[in-house]
This record gives C-alpha cells, sequence and structure tokens, in this order.
C-alpha cells in the first residue's frame, strides 16, 4: 500500500488567500474554486464583481484539472486542435484553460480552478495559489 499527501484546511486556506490576493493585486473580478483529487469542492469565493456564469465555471475547471491530473488547458488544446470527441469525456464538464492541478511527488492532491478574466489570467491565478503552499 502506497502513502499520499492530502489538502488540510491550512492548505486549503493558504491556497484560497494567495488565488485571491492574487486577483485583487490585479483588480481582476473572478471565482476560485479549490477541489480535492476526487474533483469534490472544498472551498469557493466569488469576489465582487464577478460574473455569477463563473460560479459554475470555475468548480468545473477544477474537477477538470483534479480528474485529469493535467491543465484543463491541454483539453481546450486538443479540442482545438481537432479532437472534438473530448467534448463528450465524461465529469470534465470545463475544458478551458485556468484549471490547475496540485501535484506533490508526482500525485494529484486536488485543483485550483478560476474563471473571470482572460483564460491565462486564470490560469495565473491558480498557480499563484498552488505556490503559496510551496508547490
Amino acid at each position: 500500500m502506497k502513502s499520499k499527501a492530502v489538502l488540510e484546511f491550512s492548505d486549503v486556506a493558504a491556497i484560497a488567500a494567495a488565488a485571491q490576493a492574487e486577483a485583487v493585486k490585479h483588480n481582476w473580478a473572478v471565482s476560485i474554486a479549490i477541489v480535492d483529487d476526487g474533483g469534490h469542492l472544498l472551498s469557493f469565493q466569488r469576489l465582487d464583481g464577478a460574473a455569477p456564469i463563473s460560479s459554475h465555471i470555475a468548480p468545473g475547471k477544477a474537477r477538470t484539472a483534479a480528474l485529469g491530473r493535467r491543465e484543463s488547458k491541454m483539453y481546450e488544446d486538443m479540442i482545438n486542435g481537432g479532437r472534438v470527441s473530448f467534448l463528450s469525456a465524461p465529469n470534465l464538464d470545463a475544458l478551458l484553460e485556468g484549471g490547475v492541478p496540485i501535484m506533490k511527488d508526482g500525485q494529484c492532491l486536488g485543483a485550483v480552478g478560476v474563471s473571470g478574466v482572460k483564460s491565462n489570467e486564470d490560469a495565473q491565478i491558480a498557480k499563484a495559489g498552488i505556490a503559496a503552499i510551496g508547490l
């Protein structure tokens, strides 16, 4: 049997605070979701001014990144490259850039999904959050 690290409440709080700080620093109105490795919601924030739809997209991006164990951008790139069959992949419901897995020692601990600004800016916020726990 193998052992694996898991996200603790303090990790999730640190990720959420750092992601929020990155968004506020740039005056970006976004929603930020953090999920565990099974895609279950651990934290959610919708910052002032964020579009209502972002509250559905951010958790979807996080879930997609956690379940796929890769950035959600990879799915967007595959689809844009012509592999439209990925649109039918089960449980991957936000195939857009902005979902970033939280990886440690080759294992996925969860993911951060952000929605509300340009896709690369969403990913920037997610990565800033993850960096807060040294990953």
